[in-house]
């Protein structure tokens, strides 16, 4: 049903933009938070920016989910990246238990994109 891609990629965005869009100005916080202190910082901002521009193409697809269908595809390829890197980062010691949130986060929204894809009639 198009209302429900509708209302998963417009709340998937939203949260997105909610998240990431205040870390542009929160490195040196981040940064005490989760040691050791950012060393590329090209790669952080880059995150937030690549971040930031999926966040976009989910508002285009909430717009019109039948004409945008295959966009799904590449956005949940997009959530389990981050959600298995999290996981398997979080196993190996590599990644503060606090910020496998956000790969559990990318799971279930992951899950409900692919939900939205299969409940979304091909043109």
């Amino acid at each position: 049903m198009n209302r429900f891609a509708k209302w998963v990629y417009n709340l998937a965005g939203a949260y997105g933009v909610i998240v990431l869009a205040p870390m542009y100005f929160t490195e040196a916080k981040f940064s005490l938070q989760n040691p050791p202190p950012i060393g590329q910082p090209g790669f952080y901002y880059g995150f937030i920016g690549v971040g930031l521009a999926f966040q976009v193409v989910f508002f285009i697809i909430a717009q019109n989910p039948v004409r945008y269908r295959l966009l799904m595809l590449p956005s949940i390829f997009e959530k389990l990246s981050f959600a298995f890197a999290g996981f398997v980062l979080t196993g190996q010691g590599r990644l503060p238990e606090p910020l496998l949130l956000g790969g559990i986060v990318d799971t279930i929204l992951a899950t409900l994109f692919l939900a939205a894809f299969l409940k979304t009639q091909k043109n």
